[in-house]
């Protein structure tokens, strides 16, 4: 009997360690993992406002969804040009005088793809809807929306916005500690619950990530 509780004793006492050892070791592998997979989504999400920056430029608003997009990018053209200064005589009716006018000429030098422009010679745009695996599986892929915003001068602005909720992105880890991220709004983490660039509630394409990331992608 005496024998069995000292085997209860040893094993209560081994549970207990290991619940030490995780609850020490479990938030700094949970961070490890998730600055992972932010990683891999945020450089998406660049992705995603790069193709979207391009269409806005040569349409005049924001692409409505992916398939949209994706099309843009295989066929649309950028327009390479070059601005010289230039003047001209001109006879003045008013004052009944030549006089010497000047002006801006824009020559046009020649078209490049935007695909080869944002993405050379890397198909990744193909998939700029579906999120980065997760243990060789796509979890599930970006929201995208677009829409309209008008200032206090009544000008109109086409906005967006693409994201992925966190949950989604952190499938798999500990519950608690993923709630905890989802509360985050430190401008030191990625603040609410999604992971998005752009915004439809006013004009900005920036991310909700901070610098650190932007520092990371940069050196790979």
């Amino acid at each position: 009997m005496k024998k069995i509780v000292t085997i209860a004793f040893w094993a209560l006492g081994l549970v207990f360690c290991y619940l030490i050892y995780r609850s020490i070791t479990g938030p700094i592998e949970f961070k490890k993992i998730k600055e992972e997979r932010y990683t891999e989504v945020i450089k998406k999400l660049k992705d995603i406002r790069a193709a979207q920056d391009a269409y806005l430029r040569l349409n005049g608003k924001y692409a409505d969804n992916f398939d949209e997009l994706t099309k843009f990018i295989e066929t649309a053209q950028f327009t390479i040009t070059s601005q010289r200064d230039t003047s001209w005589n001109a006879f003045d009716e008013t004052f009944k005088i030549t006089v010497m006018r000047q002006g801006v000429v824009i020559d046009t030098l020649g078209h490049v793809s935007v695909k080869d422009s944002l993405f050379k010679n890397d198909n990744r745009y193909l998939h700029l809807r579906d999120l980065p695996p997760i243990k060789g599986k796509i979890p599930g892929q970006f929201i995208m929306k677009t829409g309209e915003i008008t200032d206090k001068n009544n000008v109109k602005s086409s906005v967006f916005e693409a994201y992925v909720p966190k949950r989604v992105v952190l499938q798999g880890l500990d519950e608690d500690l993923v709630e905890k991220e989802i509360a985050k709004t430190s401008v030191e983490d990625v603040r609410g619950p999604n992971i998005k660039v752009g915004s439809l509630e006013e004009l900005t394409v920036n991310g909700n990530w901070p610098t650190s990331y932007d520092a990371k992608i940069a050196k790979q």
